[in-house]
C-alpha cells in the first residue's frame, strides 16, 4: 500500500491534494511509471517566485513641492514592488495617488492590471467605493440638504428596524446562492446597512451645475460591512492559495485564481455588492427625492473601488474611476469626481489611452495621512480651522463633531489635480457642481461607547483614589 511517505520519497510536497491521490492510487493499484504518470496530472503546479523585474506602469502624477514629491516617491517605491507580483502584466498610477498601506500594497489612485486572477487586497475591504449624482432641477439647495440631514445614516452599525429600507427579493437571492455572502451575519449586514454612508471620507453633497444652475445631490460612500466581510473572506481563500501557488508573493498581493470555483464564486460575490452598494445609493436618492417631491431629471452613478474585467485580464481600481465603457455595463452618464466638500464636483468623459488603461483619478487624494495631518494642526482650535475653511459652504458633521482630517486642507491641491487630469489626458470635464454644502460623519469616535466607557471607568477611579487620599 503507498503511503504519504512514499509520495514524499518520491520528491512531492505534502498537502490536502495527498489524500484524495493516495485514495485513487490504493484503489486502483497503481505502481511504477503508472503511478507516476498519474501523480504528474493531479500534484500542484510548481511555485510562482516573483517576476524578475517590476512590470512597467504608468505615472500620470507630478509634484509641485518636497512633501508631494515624498510621497510620490513612496507610492512609486510600493508600485515597483507591487509590480513583481506573478500574475500582473501592467498598471498606473493617478494624479491622487498615495499610500494606502505597506510598501508593496496598491496605492490609492492605483490601477494594476493582472491576468486571470483577481487580488482582494488591490480592492480593499471598502469594495465598491462609488458615487452617485441626481439632478433635482430648481429645488432650492438648503432645503435638500436639511432633509437629507434627516434621512441619511453616518457613522458605525445599521439603521434600527424600524428605518430600514427593503431589500429586493432578486438582491437577497444573490446573496443565498453565494458561498462567500450567505451567513446569517452577512444575510443581517445586507438589511441593516442599506441606506447607510459610513465614515472617513465618505460624503452627502448638495450643489448646482455650473452648466444649468440646477441643484445636484451627490453622495459617496462604498458597501460598508457587507463589502468588508466579503474582502476578509476573500483574503483568506486567496492566502490558501498562495501558500500554495506562490509563498514568496506578499500576503497583501494574493490572489484567486479566476479558473477555480473559488474565484468564479468570488467574481460573482463582487457583482452582487456592486448591485448592493448601488442599490445602497438609491434607497437614499429615491428617498429624499420622494420628500422633496421633487422629479428626478437626471441620474448617474460610477464606482472607484473595484475589479473589472476585459477578457482574461481584470483591472483593479484602487481609487480610480473607469473611464470605458466596458467597464459599466449600466453607465447612464458621464463620470464624477469629487475633490474636497469646498470645491466643485469634477463631471468628465475621456477616452482609454495608453498611459490611463481606461481609467481617471477618484478625487484629490492626500499628500499627508489623516493622523499626520492632524498633528499638523496642533496648536490651532478645530472650530479656527472649520470656520476658515469653509467660507461660503454650508459644511456639517453628522454627529455634530469637527473632523479636520476631512477638511480642504487635508487635500491634495485641487487646482493641481484638476490641472493634472488635463495635462496628462486623463479626462475632459464637461461640468462641474459647484458647493452648496456638504455632511459628513465628522469625528464620531470622540463619543464612541468604548472611549466613553474608558473615560468613565478612568474618572471613578480617580474619584476613588481622591476619597482615599
Amino acid at each position: 500500500m503507498t503511503t504519504g511517505k512514499d509520495l514524499l520519497d518520491l520528491g512531492f510536497k505534502s498537502g490536502k491534494w495527498f489524500k484524495e491521490a493516495l485514495e485513487h492510487i490504493n484503489a486502483n493499484g497503481l505502481e511504477g511509471d503508472a503511478l507516476r504518470a498519474y501523480l504528474d496530472t493531479v500534484k500542484p503546479p510548481a511555485a510562482l517566485p516573483l517576476l524578475p523585474a517590476p512590470m512597467p506602469f504608468h505615472e500620470n502624477i507630478r509634484a509641485d513641492t518636497l512633501v508631494e514629491q515624498q510621497n510620490i516617491d513612496y507610492v512609486r517605491l510600493s508600485m515597483q514592488q507591487l509590480m513583481r507580483t506573478p500574475t500582473v502584466v501592467t498598471g498606473a498610477i493617478m494624479p491622487d495617488a498615495c499610500p494606502a498601506g505597506p510598501v508593496g500594497t496598491i496605492p490609492v489612485g492605483g490601477v494594476v492590471v493582472t491576468r486571470n486572477a483577481i487580488h482582494p487586497g488591490m480592492h480593499s475591504a471598502d469594495i465598491c467605493c462609488s458615487v452617485m449624482l441626481t439632478n433635482l432641477g430648481k429645488t432650492d439647495p438648503k432645503t435638500v440638504l436639511d432633509l437629507a440631514q434627516q434621512v441619511t445614516h453616518f457613522g458605525p452599525g445599521g439603521r434600527p428596524p424600524d428605518a430600514r429600507f427593503a431589500l429586493p427579493a432578486d438582491l437577497l437571492a444573490e446573496f443565498q446562492a453565494n458561498p462567500f455572502l450567505n451567513s446569517d451575519k452577512g444575510l443581517a449586514l445586507a438589511r441593516e446597512h442599506l441606506g447607510t454612508q459610513g465614515d472617513g471620507n465618505h460624503f452627502l453633497y448638495v450643489g448646482t451645475s455650473r452648466n444649468t444652475g440646477d441643484t445636484v445631490l451627490v453622495t459617496h460612500h462604498g458597501s460598508r460591512g457587507v463589502g468588508a466581510r466579503l474582502y476578509t473572506a476573500g483574503m483568506k481563500v486567496a492566502e490558501r492559495f498562495r501558500q500554495q501557488l506562490s509563498p514568496a508573493t506578499a500576503p497583501a498581493n494574493a490572489w484567486l485564481p479566476t479558473d477555480t470555483p473559488e474565484g468564479e464564486a468570488y467574481w460573482q460575490a463582487l457583482q452582487t455588492v456592486r448591485r448592493w452598494t448601488k442599490q445602497n445609493h438609491l434607497c437614499l436618492h429615491d428617498a429624499i427625492a420622494g420628500k422633496l417631491g421633487a422629479p428626478v431629471q437626471q441620474r448617474y452613478w460610477n464606482e472607484h473601488n473595484f475589479v473589472f474585467k476585459a477578457g482574461d485580464l481584470y483591472y483593479h481600481a484602487k481609487g480610480a474611476t473607469p473611464l470605458d465603457p466596458q467597464f459599466m455595463p449600466d453607465i447612464t452618464g458621464p463620470r464624477i469626481i469629487p475633490l474636497n466638500m469646498a470645491q466643485p464636483i469634477l463631471i468628465v468623459e475621456g477616452e482609454t489611452t495608453a498611459n490611463n488603461l481606461g481609467f481617471a483619478p477618484h478625487g484629490a487624494g492626500r499628500n499627508l495621512s489623516r493622523t499626520k495631518h492632524k498633528y499638523s494642526k496642533i496648536g490651532q482650535a478645530d472650530e479656527a480651522i472649520f470656520a476658515e475653511e469653509t467660507q461660503g459652504i454650508d459644511a456639517r458633521f453628522f454627529f455634530n463633531r469637527i473632523d479636520i482630517s476631512e477638511l480642504p486642507s487635508a487635500y491634495k491641491n485641487a487646482d493641481d489635480v484638476k490641472q493634472q487630469i488635463t495635462d496628462f489626458k486623463l479626462a475632459t470635464v464637461v461640468d462641474e457642481i459647484r458647493p452648496y454644502g456638504c455632511l459628513m460623519a465628522g469625528d464620531w469616535e470622540q463619543d464612541a461607547p468604548w472611549r466613553t466607557k474608558k473615560l468613565a471607568k478612568k474618572a471613578a477611579e480617580a474619584a476613588l483614589g481622591g476619597d482615599l487620599a
